[in-house]
């Protein structure tokens, strides 16, 4: 059954003509009939009276004209929602990242990239690292942004997706500043006891490079370990306080540390350097998202 059929019989009970139907619904008079029959040939019954003038329509033609005629409305009404939902997708950007990242870079994009997204939404999900990558290979998200460094690994297909480095940041051991502006607890001095860290449950990306380093590095400060938590907003709220050392993003402390609030608490040999990337699929995406992507890209 096709939809054009209910419509040529919702017109021949309003004209109750087969030419006038027929002209209404710009079709040729035997084809127009031929459309008729094969309706009454799905609905296993005549439909029309053909005998008399003006048609008329039989008890079973009266009977499913209201059918039709709901059929037809509910499946235009379903039309115009669908063309509104894809107005909607089109207007609408998805990013999968994390919350520190969310938090930080995704903070700053969203100023500079004003002119790109007028009148438009993006839409940020927060997830772990396998979480976004997984989103974006399953096309749920035109973009996952996610942490490079040596010690995360992950896969993602080079013939299906592009990538852009498109900041480098660092994670830097800081505590609350005292009076003088100096560190609450300093790293570094191998005769004092160990120091009380803030780390990061080892879910978290960032969690990673840090254990990477202090596994890794010779020079490694002693620590111990005091608060694990899977936020770094958490982190940075008790370093404030002063439990103890958290290794923090930078971009995240820069200026705590220059209005005197946090303190640097080791050297910059311990800094954890690392690149933020943007991963997009190698299809063609929606033209919001291409000028997203553009803006976005390195000069």
């Amino acid at each position: 059954m096709q939809l054009k059929w209910l419509e040529d019989f919702i017109a021949l009970a309003q004209t109750r003509s087969f030419t006038r139907a027929a002209e209404l619904r710009h079709v040729t008079h035997p084809a127009f009939g031929r459309r008729i029959r094969a309706l009454e040939a799905w609905a296993g019954t005549p439909l029309v009276e053909r005998a008399g003038s003006p048609v008329t329509l039989t008890a079973a033609g009266d009977s499913f004209l209201d059918t039709a005629t709901q059929m037809v409305r509910s499946l235009d009404g379903s039309r115009e929602e669908l063309h509104s939902v894809a107005g909607r997708q089109a207007r609408t950007l998805t990013l999968a990242t994390g919350r520190t990242l969310a938090r930080t870079v995704v903070a700053d994009w969203l100023v500079r990239l004003g002119p790109v997204l007028r009148d438009s939404e993006v839409r940020i999900l927060t997830r772990s690292l396998a979480d976004t990558v997984q989103m974006l290979e399953r096309s749920e998200v035109d973009f996952t942004l996610v942490y490079h460094h040596p010690a995360l690994t992950f896969r993602l297909d080079a013939r299906q997706f592009f990538h852009a480095t498109l900041a480098s940041d660092k994670l830097v051991p800081v505590s609350r500043a005292d009076a003088h502006g100096l560190p609450s607890y300093a790293l570094g001095d191998s005769h004092a006891k160990p120091t009380p860290y803030l780390a990061y449950a080892s879910t978290l990306a960032l969690g990673r490079l840090v254990e990477d380093y202090l596994t890794n590095n010779a020079l490694a400060p002693r620590l111990v370990r005091c608060v694990e938590c899977d936020s770094a907003d958490a982190l940075y709220e008790y370093a404030l306080k002063g439990l103890g050392v958290a290794w923090l993003p930078w971009s995240m402390v820069q200026g705590d540390c220059k209005s005197g609030r946090l303190a640097l608490a080791g050297d910059k040999r311990m800094d954890v350097r690392f690149d933020v990337r943007l991963y997009r699929p190698k299809r063609r995406l929606s033209p919001l998202a291409e000028a997203v992507w553009k803006a976005l890209l390195p000069r």
